[in-house]
């Protein structure tokens, strides 16, 4: 014998659209938190490449009475390691700058740490909107 059963088995378009709205709301909080992490990822990465660069410079100092004025005698490379920040430095007499520059990937365009940079004595700086004590800040 068969039985007419109305009841459903499956969604209503109802149910649909308030889950779809859910899953919106939270993409929209995630999404941009997400970013603001990746871009303060690469900013660690050229902070740690810098890092090491004024370390090797002052090395070089140590061994030779100068500084480097190519990052090449130091064995560094002239980005950083994933390519977001190109990596320069300027020697004046005994003192030296280096910078790290957007280049590429989610930091290309960031106005909030445009460069960051270091010197001989240790004096971390930062361009932009930010300024070196949010830029520098871990």
């Amino acid at each position: 014998m068969r039985r007419n059963n109305k009841s459903s088995y499956g969604f209503s378009l109802m149910e649909l659209m308030i889950t779809i709205a859910i899953v919106g709301i939270l993409a929209s909080v995630a999404v941009p938190s997400y970013q603001h992490y990746v871009i303060r990822s690469a900013r660690s990465e050229a902070m740690t490449s810098l890092l090491d660069a004024a370390n090797k410079q002052e090395q070089y100092f140590v061994d030779n009475r100068v500084y480097a004025t190519d990052l090449a005698n130091l064995g560094l490379k002239t980005t950083t390691e994933n390519g977001f920040y190109s990596l320069a430095v300027n020697v004046v007499g005994n003192e030296f700058t280096i910078t790290a520059t957007p280049i590429a990937g989610p930091v290309r365009g960031d106005s909030i740490c445009s460069t960051l940079t270091i010197n001989e004595i240790g004096v971390k700086g930062a361009t932009g909107s930010g300024g070196a004590n949010t830029c520098w800040e871990r």
